[in-house]
């Protein structure tokens, strides 16, 4: 048994927010710690969205793995960075469409 649960990073597009949370339940349930994306009401300024860009990141350096939520293959262009992120620091990445060339 290991010494603690798995920790999965979620990372997707703001406009599958429904997706993510359903993602985020599934996981919990399964007893796995999830780092979601923070959920933003509103408008969110350029500095803001820096921020939360940059926690995102710190995210990813915590979990042992990221999946990235791609309902229809769509990946956008923070995710992109989000994955090649993830990627060069050596984190499992999964998707869950499984039809994405990267």
């Amino acid at each position: 048994m290991p010494d603690r649960p798995e920790i999965v990073c979620i990372c997707g597009s703001s406009r599958f927010v429904e997706t993510m949370r359903l993602a985020n339940r599934e996981l919990t349930l399964r007893g796995i710690i999830v780092l979601a994306p923070g959920e933003m009401n509103g408008t969110v300024s350029e500095s803001q969205r820096s921020v939360l860009d940059a926690l995102h990141l710190r995210k990813i350096d915590l979990a042992d793995r990221v999946l990235v939520v791609n309902p229809g293959g769509y990946i956008g262009e923070s995710t992109s960075r989000e994955i090649a992120y993830a990627r060069a620091a050596g984190k499992l990445v999964s998707f869950t469409e499984s039809d994405v060339r990267w």
